[in-house]
């Protein structure tokens, strides 16, 4: 194991580490962080909602929700080209290329133009649902802007002020992309967002199938393991948890049972108790029953973070990462607590989410209620919390020895 931990260390995490900063991926990892506040301000609109069923004639709140997390994807479109030039030390034109892209986004998503001269959206669109749609477009717009920062009308001795080149160099990328929506959209015909929709709609498939449900989890926690953010999957996972909890919604209205099991809200509630790769149960073992001077501290100083979803200080502290003894309950734990929760989700016992509600933060228990307001989800977080402490405590024991014979020699 140790000879294995090794390797991984010195081939495998470099690569990873090399792919998540890559200049693309990380433009896409920081535009999702940077409408993270607009999607939890829709989760607390969502979560002043559930007061409707107890107080009347409360007014209707959604539309705050549908003006921020509603409009997430248009959002991304300008972030993804913005921070793409801000990588590429193209900060004259990172605004331009952000700008660009929104317009970019919304010639794309083939609105109506009629006779009184009104442009009519689906507003559906600029949502979860278009989210592959504004990442293709922001990556599309930031590779044309950097090609074209190449060239410039101007010799560098011009005295011009800076801007007034920017703004005459930036004329032909502009143009140039906006003909190019502009002949799909106009001419041609073609709805880009229903095309890239099918496209992925076999990664949507299989993201929401058993298999890939499990997959998806463990591979998240095997990277977390290892040091490397599970941010690096979050381009793929991101929008399919959305469209999952964005499906049931539009399930749920047209009077079905919502179907789709993995979703943001379903992760939060049920399998990362304490944080991904369920380290509440870790830091309640080494609490009570640690004898180390090392565990003990540990658990005391990251007990409050853990039950508020926040397991940094535990995973890097006790430590998780690249501990051999403490890899392999976490790994379990990706991969049996999904099997379980996927099980009786799929049974049809306990509602699925249905509401953005992405208050990852708030304690679990309370977080699992406040997703679907399900009694009966507080009895699968049970059983999940149980099984987590079964899989970690005997781990837990081992390597609670191995720090108490160490502190012994060192003393």
């Amino acid at each position: 194991m140790n000879k294995l931990i090794a390797y991984i260390n010195r081939s495998f995490v470099p690569k990873m580490n090399k792919i998540t900063r890559n200049v693309w991926v990380s433009a896409i990892q920081d535009s999702i962080m940077g409408v993270l506040p607009l999607i939890l301000v829709g989760s607390l609109i969502t979560l002043v909602t559930i007061l409707n069923n107890f107080i009347p004639n409360m007014p209707n709140l959604q539309p705050i929700s549908d003006f921020s997390f509603g409009l997430m994807s248009l959002f991304i479109s300008f972030l993804t080209p913005y921070f793409i030039m801000e990588k590429l030390k193209k900060n004259d034109r990172k605004l331009i290329a952000g700008l660009t892209g929104a317009a970019m986004f919304m010639f794309l998503l083939s609105p109506d133009f009629n006779n009184n001269g009104e442009i009519i959206f689906s507003f559906e669109r600029f949502g979860a649902n278009g989210m592959f749609v504004s990442i293709i477009v922001g990556l599309f717009v930031g590779v044309v802007f950097y090609l074209f920062s190449k060239l410039s009308f101007f010799n560098e001795s011009s005295s011009l002020p800076d801007f007034i080149i920017v703004w005459f160099d930036t004329i032909i990328p502009i143009t140039l992309l906006l003909l190019i929506a502009w002949l799909l959209t106009i001419v041609g015909g073609f709805d880009l967002y229903d095309s890239i929709l099918s496209l992925f709609q076999p990664l949507n498939y299989i993201g929401q199938s058993l298999t890939g449900f499990v997959v998806i989890t463990f591979i998240s926690v095997f990277f977390y393991t290892l040091g490397i953010s599970p941010w690096a999957l979050y381009p793929v996972i991101f929008p399919i948890w959305l469209a999952g909890v964005q499906q049931n919604a539009v399930q749920i209205s047209q009077g079905m049972a919502p179907t789709f099991i993995h979703t943001f809200e379903t992760m939060m509630a049920w399998i990362w108790i304490g944080g991904m790769g369920t380290t509440l149960p870790l830091v309640i073992i080494m609490l009570l029953i640690g004898k180390s001077n090392h565990l003990k501290a540990i658990s005391r100083v990251t007990i409050i973070p853990s039950i508020f979803n926040i397991n940094e200080p535990v995973v890097f502290g006790a430590p998780v990462t690249f501990n051999p003894i403490l890899m392999i309950p976490m790994w379990l734990n990706g991969i049996i607590l999904p099997l379980i929760t996927y099980g009786v989700l799929s049974m049809g016992v306990i509602t699925l989410p249905a509401e953005v509600m992405q208050l990852w933060y708030v304690p679990i228990g309370i977080s699992t209620y406040l997703v679907n307001t399900d009694i009966s989800g507080l009895v699968l977080l049970v059983i999940n919390f149980v099984v987590s402490t079964i899989i970690w405590y005997p781990f837990v024991k081992v390597y609670d020895n191995q720090k108490v014979n160490e502190e012994k020699q060192q003393a």
